[in-house]
């Protein structure tokens, strides 16, 4: 006699795994737990729905061709399925990554390349003086692998990090911006500290006896020890990333 087939595990405990996920429902709504990007029972907020409100934002132009992926993320998020309707405020980002070159090698090359994104963002509203209505921080770090070897692979492992990254940053800003909308607690907003700065042994003083100098990232540690591309961002125009002068007059 053959031996008869055994149950379907998976299949027996369906129903129970349906009911659990039933009850943490219900003890969640309970709780006072809610979605973020719709209202319940029908009700609606101050100006509408959460995604009502986010179809109102109008996203202002940002630099360079990571910042159109940025903006076109954004739109995306914002106006969701539905049109969007720009007409109630202005989204106004600052964005930059700053990369890291890591696994270093004895020939001075790189394995993989390590990418920081900050954004600061401020909403306006729309009218004949704009008034700032909140404002946020967010960063995100994601990465690639370096192949020297291979170009034009190299091209598009650039392309999709910065990819990446913008969407990240997108999402991130979005949810902020729609816990504003559902809360108006302000968001999250980085605190910059000053920085030290060390001398840089391999560059001559200018003509005024300056002595180049070197910011160091957040992290304590100089930029061009480790390969950062920018660490940071408030340089000066005409001067790389992070550097700095001091005069010994």
């Amino acid at each position: 006699m053959p031996p008869l087939p055994r149950p379907d595990a998976s299949r027996s405990y369906r129903p129970l795994r349906r009911a659990m996920l039933v009850a943490m429902v219900a003890v969640l709504g309970g709780c006072g737990f809610q979605p973020l990007y719709g209202t319940p029972g029908g009700s609606t907020e101050a100006g509408g729905t959460i995604p009502d409100q986010l179809r109102q934002i109008y996203v202002a132009s940002i630099p360079e061709r990571y910042g159109q992926e940025l903006r076109l993320f954004l739109q995306q998020n914002l106006a969701g399925a539905e049109q969007e309707d720009p007409t109630g405020y202005t989204l106004r980002v600052n964005s930059y990554v700053m990369n890291e070159a890591i696994d270093i090698h004895s020939d001075n090359t790189t394995g993989r390349t390590r990418a920081t994104a900050h954004a600061h963002w401020l909403l306006y509203t729309v009218a004949p003086t704009p008034m700032l209505v909140t404002q946020g921080d967010t960063q995100v770090m994601d990465g690639e692998n370096e192949t020297f070897e291979q170009y034009f692979a190299q091209n598009l492992n650039q392309a999709a990090l910065a990819r990446r990254v913008a969407q990240a940053i997108a999402d991130r800003i979005t949810q902020q911006l729609a816990i504003w909308f559902k809360t108006r607690a302000t968001p999250a907003q980085r605190t910059v500290m000053p920085q030290a700065t060390y001398i840089d042994p391999n560059v001559m003083p200018n003509a005024n006896n300056g002595i180049q100098r070197q910011s160091v990232g957040a992290d304590g540690l100089p930029g061009m020890a480790i390969g950062r591309s920018s660490p940071d961002p408030s340089g000066t125009a005409g001067d790389e990333p992070g550097n700095g002068t001091v005069n010994n007059q």
